[in-house]
């Protein structure tokens, strides 16, 4: 289900009132493969709940990946990712960083890969504060978006 921020805020503040620990991932997901869903899985094991946030395309062209990325349209990613099994709600940030829509939801576990640093894992802080926890998830060897752009250039 792909819900608006205000949309995803009353979900998430619905599933709260149901005891359910919410656990929140974000990234631009473009070109999905095998390591994307096994990080879903493996994120949504951390909780009751996975909400994912993603990048809008103006946010990911701001994280300059490349001026031709990303290479599927913001709309038909969530679509996508609200199919998976792992996740239960998919919402999209346009800012360059998650930071706002950490703020607006508050949730339990924050999930990154393990091939981001703790120091700069953005919503640590807020998640810290209110006494949930981040959780790095080993990235799965040979499978990247990069990578497979590349492949099929070649």
């Amino acid at each position: 289900m792909v819900l608006s921020r205000d949309e995803a805020v009353r979900w998430v503040q619905d599933q709260r009132s149901r005891g359910r620990r919410i656990v929140f991932t974000n990234g631009v997901f473009d070109l999905l493969h095998p390591g994307h869903v096994r990080y879903l899985h493996e994120a949504r094991r951390l909780g009751d709940v996975l909400i994912v946030a993603v990048n809008s395309d103006r946010s990911a062209r701001l994280l300059e990946k490349g001026a031709d990325r990303p290479m599927t349209p913001e709309a038909e990613r969530a679509e996508l990712l609200g199919a998976f099994t792992s996740v239960d709600a998919v919402t999209m940030f346009d800012e360059p960083t998650p930071h706002e829509v950490v703020l607006a939801l508050q949730p339990d576990v924050l999930v990154k890969g393990a091939d981001w640093e703790p120091g700069t894992i953005v919503g640590a802080d807020t998640v810290l504060a209110r006494g949930g926890r981040v959780e790095r998830i080993p990235v799965a060897a040979g499978y990247s978006t990069s990578a497979l752009i590349q492949k099929i250039r070649q």
